[in-house]
């Protein structure tokens, strides 16, 4: 479904972001979670001068969420209102929605912290001599948590053990931050897992959508 600038929905994205870190924005969580839901969208761009941004969202970070009725900050939290709306990513079953949700808790909370501070030490910190002595710790760290989540996926096709959730989107989206720091070379099922997120037509127009807003207007994706 593409981007409607007519759409009820808002979401924000920034309009310029370092090469590397194309793919990873947190937008495309939203964007994502809108493709699976079948909701149209319009985008709000803002620079790295934002002023009165921090009033949608403390932390000047995007994505922010708007549609009307309801105003959000935090992927998390965004994800999960989109999912109350569709099936499709939270399943009514109260114990299957309640596992749908638990997964996105963890993948902001018990994986993402350790995943995204390696590679802030491989990308950002760099030239630190303290972030040199850090590696290793985080490396541990970061694999132990990776396992973990290899270990309870295991042959399955999503963590539900069913279907694709919400649970599924967030997980997913924390690996591909993994995945550039090549660490998920020791579970080889998780890259499967993350490959069949990929594979989802929902996913590849979110991506699609999600780089196409940074190129130069006029011009060809």
């Amino acid at each position: 479904m593409p981007v409607d600038n007519n759409a009820a929905i808002e979401v924000t994205t920034l309009s310029w972001v370092p090469e590397p870190a194309k793919g990873l924005v947190k937008d495309l969580r939203v964007r994502w979670a809108l493709e699976e839901a079948g909701l149209s969208y319009r985008i709000r761009q803002v620079g790295a001068d934002r002023p009165g941004y921090c009033n949608d969202q403390p932390f000047n970070q995007v994505p922010c969420f708007t549609d009307g009725k309801v105003q959000i900050f935090e992927s998390g939290a965004i994800v999960q209102y989109i999912g109350e709306q569709s099936e499709a990513l939270l399943p009514r079953d109260p114990q299957r929605r309640i596992r749908a949700i638990q997964w996105t808790y963890a993948a902001l909370s018990s994986v993402e912290p350790s995943v995204q501070h390696r590679v802030l030490l491989e990308r950002v910190w760099a030239e630190h001599d303290w972030a040199q002595q850090s590696k290793p710790m985080m490396d541990q760290m970061a694999k132990m948590r990776l396992q973990q989540v290899s270990d309870r996926l295991g042959d399955n096709e999503w963590l539900d053990g069913v279907a694709f959730t919400i649970g599924d989107l967030m997980m997913i989206t924390v690996l591909r931050i993994a995945d550039r720091a090549k660490l998920l070379d020791p579970t080889p099922n998780l890259v499967a897992y993350m490959e069949r997120g990929h594979a989802r037509p929902a996913f590849q127009q979110a991506l699609a959508d999600h780089f196409e807003a940074f190129e130069p207007k006029g011009e060809a994706a």
